[in-house]
């Protein structure tokens, strides 16, 4: 009986060793994030799997993993763990992000992670005229790079359909996009998308405070980013201790409405470089 006892409570020493080492690698270096929604498309696909680097900008109250599980009443936010961290918008061991970075963040009311593209930096103005995104005052550079074609169906497990440019088409119709490459001043060039005019096509001027920052989607009319201010639902302006980490690269993607699907998994995308 015994060496049974030992063996059990040897078994359970090293689940509860296994956990804590993922949990201090998963708080202190990488972070996995599965993209839900077509905000980031088509730089991210849903049902990307990245690896969200958490040593690119320093650690916050941010950093810590959140665990939510509501089918077994599990509620656990990073700010009930390392929320004493919270307060003067700074961060440990601090960089700063690079325009361009694409970056997951703490929304700076709910909580939920988010994953856009860097486009303000702190004393930046931004504006978008016409669809045109303009930065201190200088539009962007902008080239026209043909179509974005998916298939109209419902994705991911919300079962969420795109937004197309050709009008409204039936489930199994091609649904197209136009597609441009916008180059970011310092020279980071990356994919954006356009439906056509829509209501954020047309913004004022948003300055950009001190320490904080300022996302848009690459699917610039199906993302809700900070060109909305968090009273009116948006994102808003998004403080540096909100920051969790850089996305870099894809780890794999699903097609289909689970990432355990493998038969959905998208052959081009492995440890795909994120631009």
């Amino acid at each position: 009986m015994g060496e049974v006892r030992n063996g059990f409570v040897e078994t359970v020493k090293t689940i509860v060793y296994a956990l804590l080492i993922a949990g201090v690698f998963r708080t202190i270096f990488f972070q996995p994030f599965w993209i839900p929604s077509g905000s980031m498309k088509e730089t991210l696909l849903i049902g990307d799997f990245v690896f969200v680097n958490k040593m690119s900008y320093g650690y916050s109250y941010a950093s810590c993993p959140s665990l939510k599980l509501p089918g077994f009443g599990i509620n656990i936010d990073a700010e009930d763990i390392c929320g004493w961290m919270r307060g003067d918008n700074s961060r440990i061991l601090g960089s700063e992000p690079e325009r361009g970075d694409v970056v997951v963040f703490r929304h700076p009311v709910t909580g939920d992670d988010f994953i856009k593209r860097l486009i303000g930096l702190p004393g930046d103005r931004i504006q978008v005229t016409d669809g045109r995104l303009i930065i201190n005052d200088v539009p962007v550079e902008v080239k026209d790079d043909g179509i974005f074609a998916e298939t109209f169906s419902p994705q991911g497990p919300q079962g969420s359909t795109p937004m197309c440019a050709n009008g409204v088409v039936g489930l199994g119709a091609t649904c197209e996009k136009q597609r441009f490459v916008e180059t970011l001043p310092g020279g980071v060039s990356h994919k954006i998308l356009n439906v056509g005019n829509q209501s954020l096509d047309n913004t004022g001027v948003f300055v950009v405070p001190e320490k904080h920052y300022f996302f848009m989607g690459d699917n610039r009319d199906n993302s809700t980013d900070s060109r909305v201010q968090q009273t009116a639902g948006g994102v808003g302006f998004v403080p540096y201790e909100n920051l969790i980490g850089r996305a870099d690269r894809i780890m794999f993607s699903s097609a289909g409405r689970s990432m355990l699907y493998f038969w959905t998994w998208r052959g081009d995308r492995f440890f795909k470089a994120i631009e």
